[in-house]
């Protein structure tokens, strides 16, 4: 019997019951809200970070995303997302996206503008600045953020359409050092690895790398070694990797280098070296032998805080198992001495024969989801493709490739990112078009670069919202598409191409990257040099035409529709990797009697059977992978299995120079080391798009915070959460207080993501990357009142 209280007490109808109402979807997707049930998906890569997880959308009718899960059959992610990946479409739907050009105007306020006045302002300023001061006085910050298409066409517009000089991009603050240690040290910057790595290590080095917050999906794969592996952690601070470890070595900030020649020469002493390998495969080998004999562990143990033993037990780890891997991210890649750091690691791998076999390798994990395509096809230091600015050849290649007058391309490649802010010092760059970055937030020393904006005449900032801190100080911002409001490709850390797609429209006026670039080329003049990139994919064609015959080469690739069919593609992949896929794929139809079973798209069967190299210059095979099913991921591939490498003479180099103290060390003024790294798996870089979502900003500090040791807050009389003033000599920041042992005495850690950290950091730079040293600086703490 039903009372007249009963409706009230209990709803069976109205929109919060409706919504919560599960019922089954199509596309396996299980039980969803009514709401939420699609009429299509489409498979796209995550474009947060470089781990390219492949992620499924869920789309309405007119062809909008409405929801999206992890893609279960891509092989990097098999299913899994971080809370990033989870919360992609969520930054799309923002309500400060930028949704129409704003133009700067006499009483300084951006107003509102339309396209056609927006690029007139633009090419007649930036134009007026070249005619006055030369082509060089206008300069390109870009980002490893848009698709390869785009930043390939921005690269060349800018420097063979305007005809600038100078053009770089935020890679150079994460991965240009691994770019410059692999290309040096093989060749070319060729990360060797596959993620299977990740599962058949018996150890596993990671140095300063924390993938527990930064790539938690790696780390996932880590924990799914079945060969129960040692897991050793190099990081001064208890990181979440290090509290999972098998062993946390908390080496002094920035003595990496000192302990990695020290367990080079103990490897030397106990002749755990491959010694075939080396006479082989490596030149300079007995040079660094000798040069590392002075690494004694006492001299390793003073420099490090490192005791002998634990140097012992390293190099035993190293010595004694058959399948080692080095890992390492931005506590290597963000230092002073970066590049032989880096290059240390490498040597570690070279000399005990650990690269090119499963579980082995040295092991750069890419910070930006397409940093990788931003190395290859950016335009900046390296021409496309990887060619060199300065080689006539290659310079008469690239043009041929693309129908352009050779005269056309600098003969020069550009200056690096903290050049370009030292030529604004100077005067001699006056104009400044940034894309897709947030420099005003991120760049090192940040209040160096707010002080030099007044030097600017004209700053043109590209991107999603006009709320950034870089856009704040624009004369012309530009709205652009976002992930998931564009279509083109991405190269994640195991240089697997995979496809973003466009499942979103982008608000208002907002434009995809190539759209505007394109719209710049026509008012420039110059947009007859791009006749043939009339499409993203048609661009793509004619970025495989320029790989052909590099290390890189991925002309196998028929077209976007290819890379779905195989879960995304690994460099390299040639046109004769093609044809054996395929042969592949005919003799499973044949050995099963019939045709194989249709796969959806994200499907991964197995590419190749193990076939040996396949280009002239290539040095990988395919590993043979037998599967229980044909969408069952792959395990993938890496490079150098027959020891080859990208070098003249095919052998890799030993690269080695003596370490150098950090150029800012605490003192009695400023007595603690600060680190700074990532604060949590919810945050991204500035914050721009995770801070848009409201789940993202849940599982956040809200907060910025210090960490600092319990002897050291007894020591000044800090308790749990009270406010303090960090202060550098450069600049200051406000926090509360986090005690915590999981920072040494003497040092304290900041998470990046928030403004003001940037004002602390010192701008010291890798003398061969011109990469900053973010982790390490000197400052003091203060209570404060409020924070």
């Amino acid at each position: 019997m039903t009372t007249g209280l009963e409706p009230w007490l209990r709803a069976r109808q109205g929109p919060m019951t409706q919504e919560l109402l599960l019922k089954p979807a199509d596309f396996g997707l299980g039980q969803l809200p009514t709401r939420l049930h699609p009429d299509a998906t489409a498979d796209t890569v995550c474009g947060f970070c470089s781990t390219g997880c492949g992620l499924r959308a869920h789309l309405n009718s007119a062809g909008e995303a409405i929801n999206l899960t992890a893609n279960p059959t891509y092989p990097v992610n098999q299913g899994m997302a971080c809370p990033k990946g989870w919360e992609a479409l969520a930054p799309l739907h923002a309500a400060d996206r930028a949704t129409e050009p704003l133009q700067r105007d006499g009483t300084g306020e951006l107003r509102p503008a339309n396209w056609p006045s927006a690029i007139a302002a633009f090419v007649e300023r930036f134009k007026s600045i070249q005619q006055r001061h030369g082509n060089a006085a206008v300069a390109v910050l870009s980002t490893g953020q848009i698709v390869m298409e785009e930043m390939a066409l921005l690269g060349a517009l800018a420097k063979f359409g305007m005809r600038l000089s100078h053009l770089d991009s935020n890679t150079r603050q994460c991965m240009a050092t691994s770019h410059v240690a692999y290309k040096q040290s093989f060749g070319f910057d060729a990360p060797p690895f596959a993620y299977s790595d990740f599962e058949e290590s018996d150890v596993l080095f990671f140095i300063g790398a924390n993938p527990c917050i930064a790539h938690p999906i790696l780390w996932q794969r880590v924990m799914m070694n079945r060969r129960n592996p040692k897991i050793v952690v190099l990081d001064p601070r208890a990181t979440e990797t290090a509290m999972a470890a098998t062993l946390h070595v908390p080496l002094r900030p920035k003595s990496d280098l000192t302990l990695l020649y020290g367990l080079a020469h103990l490897l030397v002493l106990r002749d755990a070296v491959d010694h075939a390998f080396v006479d082989a495969h490596t030149s300079g080998y007995e040079a660094f032998a000798a040069f590392v004999s002075r690494f004694t562990p006492q001299v390793v143990s003073a420099s490090t805080g490192i005791s002998a033993e634990t140097l012992e037990r390293l190099c035993s780890l190293i010595a004694d198992h058959e399948r080692v891997s080095f890992w390492w991210t931005m506590g290597v890649n963000q230092g002073h001495e970066s590049t032989r750091t880096a290059q240390a690691i490498i040597n570690l791998a070279l000399m005990t024969g650990n690269i090119g076999r499963r579980g082995t390798g040295a092991n750069s994990i890419t910070g930006q989801c397409n940093a990788m395509g931003s190395r290859l096809f950016g335009n900046a230091t390296s021409l496309l493709g990887g060619y060199s600015f300065d080689r006539v050849s290659d310079r008469a290649h690239v043009a041929s490739v693309l129908g352009i007058d050779a005269a056309l391309i600098p003969d020069a490649p550009s200056l690096a990112y903290d050049q370009i802010v030292d030529g604004i010092e100077r005067g001699e760059i006056r104009g400044l078009w940034v894309i897709a970055t947030n420099t005003a937030h991120s760049w090192i020393d940040q209040n160096r670069f707010r002080r030099l904006r007044e030097k600017l005449e004209f700053l043109v900032v590209q991107d999603m919202y006009a709320t950034t801190e870089t856009a704040q100080l624009a004369d012309l911002v530009l709205p652009a598409a976002g992930w998931g409001e564009k279509d083109g490709v991405m190269i994640n850390s195991e240089r697997r191409i995979g496809r973003v797609r466009k499942v979103s429209r982008a608000p208002g006026q907002a434009l995809n990257d190539f759209a505007i670039f394109k719209l710049i080329a026509a008012a420039w003049g110059c947009g007859d040099l791009f006749t043939e990139w009339s499409s993203p994919e048609a661009t793509f064609q004619l970025l495989k035409r320029l790989s052909a015959g590099r290390p890189c080469d991925f002309s196998g690739i028929r077209d976007y529709a290819h890379l779905d069919e195989l879960g995304g593609i690994q460099w390299p992949f040639t046109e004769r990797d093609a044809l054996l896929t395929e042969n592949e794929q005919g003799r499973r139809k044949n050995s099963e009697g019939g045709a194989p079973p249709p796969e959806r798209s994200g499907a991964n069967p197995a590419i190749l059977p193990a076939s040996g190299p396949s280009h002239p210059h290539s040095t990988f095979s395919i590993l043979p992978s037998p599967l229980a099913a044909p969408n069952a991921p792959r395990k993938g591939r890496r490079l150098f299995e027959d020891g080859r490498f990208f070098t003249p003479d095919e052998r890799a180099r030993f690269y080695f120079d003596a370490p150098r103290e950090p150029p800012e060390m605490p003192d009695s003024e400023y007595p603690f080391f600060l680190l700074t790294g990532r604060g949590s798996s919810a945050q991204w870089h500035t914050g721009t798009r995770t801070n848009k979502s409201e789940v993202l900003r849940r599982l956040a500090p809200r907060e910025l915070y210090v960490e600092i040791n319990p002897a050291d807050a007894e020591r000044l009389k800090l308790g749990q959460g009270v406010g303090v003033r960090v202060e550098s000599r450069r600049g200051h920041a406000l926090a509360v207080v986090l005690i915590t042992p999981t920072v040494q005495p003497g040092q304290v850690f900041m998470p990046m993501h928030f403004e003001t950290v940037n004002q602390l950091t010192f701008p010291a730079f890798d003398p061969h990357s011109r990469q900053p040293s973010y982790k390490a600086c000197a400052v003091r703490i203060g209570r404060v009142a409020n924070p």
